[in-house]
């Protein structure tokens, strides 16, 4: 799944990115552990605080949390009204 950042698009670029893994979330294409930044970052050719800040929107929403050392995982639909740290 070869995404890309439009320039046209007027939201940010790092509101593009956790959109469109919210939208795989949803659909259920992407499921128990969200791709790592590195590969986020080649997907999307983004730079680091891009992806960082896209995969914090998505800890804020509730639907990813992250353990150190490990990765980011998508919430569970039980647990997506208690995010986790």
């Amino acid at each position: 799944m070869a995404r890309t950042i439009n320039p046209d698009d007027p939201r940010h670029p790092y509101q593009q990115i956790a959109d469109h893994i919210a939208d795989d979330i949803a659909s259920g294409e992407l499921t128990g552990r969200v791709p790592s930044e590195l590969e986020l970052r080649k997907e999307y050719s983004a730079g680091a605080s891009t992806v960082q800040r896209a995969l914090s929107v998505l800890r804020e929403r509730g639907l990813i949390y992250t353990v150190a050392g490990r990765g980011s995982f998508v919430q569970a639909p039980e647990d997506a009204k208690t995010p986790r740290a």
